[in-house]
């Protein structure tokens, strides 16, 4: 009887990862959700304000606190691309792996906004959610910009790699983490 008990335990092992899996994402999804419309709506504040220089500085110092509010629970999130303004962003092996997926399917013509890969492992899992660049991106981050959003990237970003998009491309992901129990 025991040695049933065992096996159905066994059996119904990969269901209920299955599930948490499935809530575990669904969780990142509203985690990267609401990092996005925090960061668009700070964005949009401040090109209203002052225009897109006044957006560079608030990206600068509101981007950072934005994730770092939401990440004061469970979730560690965050941002990053093959080409990173600021090298903090930098990909991990795992985030540069699932980028280069996200480009390959990109290309092979899915949905940007529906691109998404996960990982689970047995004490962490790992989110990842395509940023595709849209209109509004390709003024700091396009292929075109003018001479005072050039000079305060360059005031600001130094080592600044993330140019030469255009809209529709893969500006990047939302990458967030959870240390499981």
């Amino acid at each position: 009887m025991r040695y049933l008990m065992i096996l159905a335990a066994l059996a119904a092992a990969p269901f209920a990862q299955a599930a948490d899996e499935a809530a575990l994402t669904a969780e990142a999804r509203q985690q990267a959700k609401s990092l996005g419309q925090s960061l668009m709506k700070t964005l949009k504040h401040g090109i209203e304000l002052s225009g897109p220089e006044a957006a560079i500085d608030l990206c600068n110092t509101e981007a950072p606190v934005i994730a770092g509010q939401l990440s004061e629970g469970d979730w560690q999130v965050g941002r990053t691309s093959l080409k990173v303004r600021n090298p903090e962003n930098t990909p991990d092996v795992w985030e540069e792996q699932t980028l280069h997926e996200f480009e390959q399917r990109l290309q092979a013509g899915e949905d940007p906004m529906k691109i998404e890969a996960t990982r689970l492992t047995e004490n962490e899992f790992r989110y990842m959610k395509a940023i595709p660049t849209g209109g509004l991106c390709v003024t700091c981050h396009g292929a075109e910009l003018s001479e005072p959003v050039k000079a305060r990237l360059a005031q600001l970003y130094p080592e600044d790699q993330a140019r030469g998009f255009s809209v529709g491309d893969l500006r990047g992901a939302f990458t967030l983490t959870k240390t499981l129990q």
